[in-house]
């Protein structure tokens, strides 16, 4: 057979016999599986592709998805029949047909090089794939439905055009990938496609929109939680090869049913809740020109200046509809207060109803505020407490409910716990004693056995002894990340509504619950007063920023197992280094119990006298901060801007010298210095070195704003900051 082939596989001859060539080709390359494959790819193909795809065109993009099944260990594991819809398919949508495949297999083969499983490969895919294409989010693109080559042509696509690039990628190295999206929002906040993938089953991320914590995630998740199967306009669809009588609805090309498609919005949606109606404002803010976006802070305050929200506007490559939304009561005269490049300028909008509008916000058209006088001390006093009562107020129903359940929900994990009550309170409120039981990795019975045993296994001579029962069974049931928020509510509820001391809170664990010690110590040291390990394992953890955390260590001499006594003597060394190198930091005590092993026979009980003599330094002069796996944004009187920045491992050390703050290490732009008179004169001119270099010098107002955010972001009246400075 003769005829004419243009680019990428393209022929003008305008008759089957190609898709039966390729058909015979596949099968005598690749034998029966070969064959079946080819016929699904030609029973399923739409019929302009029949009349113009080549032979040559097909069988190389068998071969090379055959090949990408024999290379790629994921691939192997993948079922025959997603295989044949999901991997072997030569296109998505009704893009410019190309052979993308072979391009896109070179381009991500070292991409996916360290990849172990489907999601790792993905990721990485998603993290690296669209800088080596040099293709990103931008609405300057022509079509919505650009081929890669029409992308990179341009290094601008919108939502589809990405997907299509990453779909195309993950199936260059094996990985089931489709596209996914709606015709309409339920909201009527218009449309989007993202990316789904196969990994023993369905997953979905944003294409470019890599995020560090994994599939699953994206900002459009609430918008996809409101779809309805039962409308076709409001549900959400998959595109697949094989066509069973449904087809995508694609909004550049309305009547076509070329893409065949399946519908699953039932993996996205969800029942709607009962509750009382909400404002989700979102906010765009626009530079020069009208498709110029900005980032910038943006606040949300009610009449009377309190801050409801706060966030960052998006810019760049997110998506057109990825905005920061913030819930507000229908009825609220809010106003939107935006600070950008040190300028910080207003606009009221008056009350708000319920929905989900969207405010365009132009930089120009904003009215610039003009710097206030700010508070005086004594009355920045007065209005912490009186913020914080209302915050207390304000949540106290709530907070009722989980200490009278002993129950704390977060997502899919409950923390519930046990307490007991010693002593008399003191005038400024009982202690509180967080106690964690061991087991780990092990069934629920065994670790509930465990926690029955932490209830009675120490008694404070005054204090809320509580014993909490870890969310999970994992072998790091302790230190997992869903337990420093839990732990954290937990604190606020107890101070909140028991009255307890804030100054006064302490941790302790045995063995696993050790494990958690020697981990939650370092990370969340600025909420306790005292900490002690009772025959834990460290792990990975640095022990830096125990600076201003009085530390226990007691093990067993002859407590063996994963060389426990060992390591503890090790640490103990390292604190006695520390110690010496920094007068005033690292106060600890060890105690190595000669013939004992895992259990101690009581003998660490003499942690709880130590550690009750201490009280938490909320305001230190000096603060060193080591990020460990699990991420902080804040910690004592120093907040990064955004905790997705956060990377294990860095290390900030903050010193304050009379009115200067030095800074040395990982230092963030838009690091802001939570700051108080219990640290330095706010009367007086702050200074502020960061690496050796001066970065900002000055006034320093004491705020409203600055109150209430910081009540917002953690309710601890003790550690409330009066004014802030943003890094530049």
């Amino acid at each position: 057979m003769k005829c004419l082939i243009v680019a990428l596989g393209l022929t003008g001859c305008a008759f089957a016999a190609p898709v039966d060539d390729f058909i015979a080709a596949a099968k005598a390359k690749h034998g029966a599986e070969g064959e079946k494959a080819a016929r699904f790819v030609a029973d399923h193909m739409p019929a302009k592709d029949r009349e113009t795809l080549s032979a040559e065109f097909l069988g190389e993009n068998l071969d090379l998805a055959f090949g990408a099944r024999a290379e790629f260990p994921w691939a192997k594991q993948v079922p025959e029949e997603i295989f044949l819809n999901d991997v072997v398919p030569y296109a998505v949508f009704d893009e410019t047909r190309e052979g993308w495949r072979k391009d896109f297999l070179e381009k991500a083969r070292p991409v996916v090089k360290d990849a172990k499983t489907a999601t790792e490969a993905v990721q990485a895919l998603n993290k690296e794939f669209f800088n080596i294409v040099k293709v990103h989010y931008n609405t300057g693109r022509k079509a919505p439905n650009q081929s890669p080559s029409e992308s990179a042509a341009l290094g601008k696509a919108t939502c589809t055009g990405l997907s299509i690039i990453l779909v195309d990628a993950c199936r260059a190295v094996g990985i089931p990938a489709r596209a996914v999206g709606t015709p309409m929002w339920a909201n009527e906040r218009g449309n989007h496609t993202w990316v789904e993938v196969w990994d023993g089953g369905w997953h979905f991320t944003g294409a470019d929109e890599y995020d560090k914590d994994g599939l699953n995630r994206g900002w459009f998740t609430n918008d996809a939680a409101q779809a309805k199967a039962d409308v076709p306009k409001y549900s959400i669809y998959a595109t697949s090869w094989k066509k069973d009588g449904l087809s995508f609805p694609m909004v550049w090309a309305e009547n076509s049913q070329e893409v065949a498609a399946v519908n699953v919005t039932g993996r996205y949606a969800k029942a709607p809740a009962a509750a009382a109606p909400v404002t989700n404002l979102g906010v765009r803010l626009f530079g020069k020109g009208e498709k110029e976006r900005i980032v910038a802070k943006v606040e949300v305050l009610d009449e009377s200046g309190k801050l409801l929200g706060e966030a960052q506007t998006k810019a760049g490559t997110a998506d057109l509809n990825d905005m920061p939304r913030f819930p507000v009561q229908p009825g609220t005269k809010v106003k939107l207060r935006v600070s950008f490049d040190g300028v910080t300028r207003e606009k009221d909008l008056g009350a708000v109803t319920a929905g989900e509008p969207t405010v365009d916000l132009r930089w120009s058209e904003l009215k610039e505020v003009q710097p206030s006088a700010g508070l005086s001390k004594e009355g920045a006093q007065e209005l912490v407490a009186k913020l914080y009562q209302k915050a207390v107020q304000e949540n106290a129903a709530e907070r009722k409910q989980e200490l009278e359940k002993k129950a704390i929900v977060l997502g899919d994990k409950t923390l519930r716990w046990e307490a007991k009550v010693f002593g008399e309170a003191p005038a400024e409120g009982h202690s509180l004693w967080i106690s964690m039981h061991g087991g780990g990795g092990a069934p629920a019975a065994l670790n509930d056995q465990q926690w029955k045993n932490q209830i009675g296994l120490y008694q404070p001579a005054e204090g809320i002894y509580v014993a909490p029962r870890a969310p999970t069974n994992n072998w790091n049931l302790w230190h997992e990340a869903h337990i420093d928020p839990m732990f954290e509510r937990l604190i606020e509820d107890y101070v909140a509504l028991e009255g307890v001391n804030p100054d006064k809170v302490y941790l302790m664990g045995y063995s696993a619950g050790g494990d958690g010690v020697w981990q939650l110590a370092p990370r969340m040291a600025d909420r306790f007063a005292a900490a002690s390990m009772m025959a834990g394992h460290p792990n990975e953890v640095s022990l830096l920023g125990l600076r201003n955390l009085p530390f226990a260590i007691f093990m067993g001499a002859n407590d063996g197992a994963y060389s426990r006594n060992t390591i503890a003597k090790v640490k103990a060394e390292l604190l006695d280094g520390l110690e010496q190198q920094d007068p005033g930091g690292y106060v600890h005590i060890s105690r190595i119990y000669e013939g004992l092993g895992h259990w101690m026979e009581r003998k660490d009980a003499e942690a709880l006298p130590w550690m009750a003599k201490f009280t938490r330094n909320a305001w230190p002069k000096k603060v060193v901060w080591v990020q460990d796996d699990v991420t902080h944004d804040r910690f004592y009187w120093i907040k990064i801007p955004d905790k997705a920045a956060a990377k294990e491992g860095q290390k900030i050390v903050a010193t304050v010298e009379g009115q200067t703050i030095r800074l040395e290490g990982d230092v963030l732009g838009k690091t802001v210095l939570r700051l108080s008179d219990q640290l330095l004169d706010l009367d007086q001119p702050v200074n502020v070195i960061v690496n050796g270099r001066q970065v900002w010098s000055g006034e320093v107002l004491r705020s409203p704003e600055a109150i209430a955010q910081g009540l917002l972001e953690r309710l601890d009246l003790r550690a409330a900051a009066t004014a802030v400075v943003e890094l530049p």
